[in-house]
């Protein structure tokens, strides 16, 4: 089984950071100097999936222009000899395949990835979501499709969270896996945001995702869970309970790594902090800057 195709839904309304997002996408919001899509694009890039489809909605064209060449710019730093933003602009142009389907009306996660179903085909991929920017330098996607070669099933990121926020994300009961580390476990049940006294385990589901192809005749039959949107946790607790020889299975690999959240506004200023923070060629004056800013904050209120 070789790997090489990502899907990347990308068809919400990001209401959750308007104004900004009346008429930009939330996935074009940078972080420092590069929109957070383009940050999901490169690490699926980097963990060898040179086939991208973004799951697209209204109101999203300039997802595909920033994928696409820009002569005009591209022409005018050419002939001021500025190479490194060329080089910049360039990046995002040459990063993969990138092809985009339109959703339609917004149904939920599941019905998302099933858009991607012509695109795949009989194939297993992977999706990522652009809510979770995982760090560059640890690795998540990698490990996850090597299981699911192993395996033949699909692979779920998972990460520790206190218990008293399990009731924000899908939930995982798992038990160890024969022949693996211990990061990689057999998922036996899946609840999506589960009251914190009824979660199976303190294991999140986060936006990383290994699918058989099977889970795509799973979403067709799958019927409107929570929020009345189609789930695709729902999907992939039915692929739980299938038999291998019919694309069922489903693993999962205990991330512990650096994540960041974009997902909500507080969380997307504290992601882009940490990244500038860390950029060899703005963190050493940002980190000096913050050493002294923050002492003058003085204590939060109410």
């Amino acid at each position: 089984m070789t790997i090489h195709k990502a899907v990347i839904p990308a068809a919400g309304l990001g209401t959750r950071f308007l104004p900004a997002t009346k008429s930009t996408p939330k996935e074009m919001l940078p972080v420092v100097d590069k929109p957070a899509i383009q940050y999901v694009v490169e690490e699926a890039v980097a963990a060898g999936l040179d086939d991208v489809l973004l799951i697209t909605g209204r109101s999203k064209r300039t997802l595909a222009d920033h994928f696409d060449a820009v002569p005009e710019l591209e022409a005018a730093l050419e002939a001021k000899g500025d190479t490194e933003r060329l080089a910049r602009v360039r990046a995002s142009t040459d990063l993969a395949h990138v092809h985009f389907v339109r959703q339609g009306q917004p149904k939920g996660l599941g019905h998302a990835v099933l858009q991607a179903k012509h695109h795949v085909g009989d194939e297993t991929f992977a999706v990522l979501l652009g809510d979770d920017l995982i760090d560059e330098r640890d690795t998540l996607l990698a490990p996850m499709i090597e299981l699911a070669e192993r395996t033949g099933g699909s692979v779920i990121a998972l990460l520790e969270v206190p218990e008293e926020q399990i009731s924000l994300y899908g939930c995982a009961a798992v038990e160890p896996l024969e022949g693996e580390d211990d990061d990689s476990v057999r998922v036996t049940a899946l609840v999506e945001k589960p009251p914190a006294d009824e979660a199976p385990s303190n294991l999140a589901i986060i936006g990383r995702y290994v699918l058989n192809p099977a889970v795509f005749e799973v979403l067709e039959r799958t019927e409107p869970g929570r929020g009345g949107e189609i789930q695709l946790t729902d999907a992939l607790a039915t692929l739980a309970e299938m038999p291998a020889e019919q694309g069922g299975g489903v693993y999962g690999v205990v991330f512990r790594g650096r994540r960041y959240d974009t997902g909500d506004r507080l969380d997307y200023l504290k992601a882009v902090v940490r990244v500038a923070a860390d950029r060899p060629d703005l963190g050493p004056d940002f980190r000096a800057w913050l050493a002294e800013f923050v002492p003058t904050l003085g204590a939060p209120t109410d």
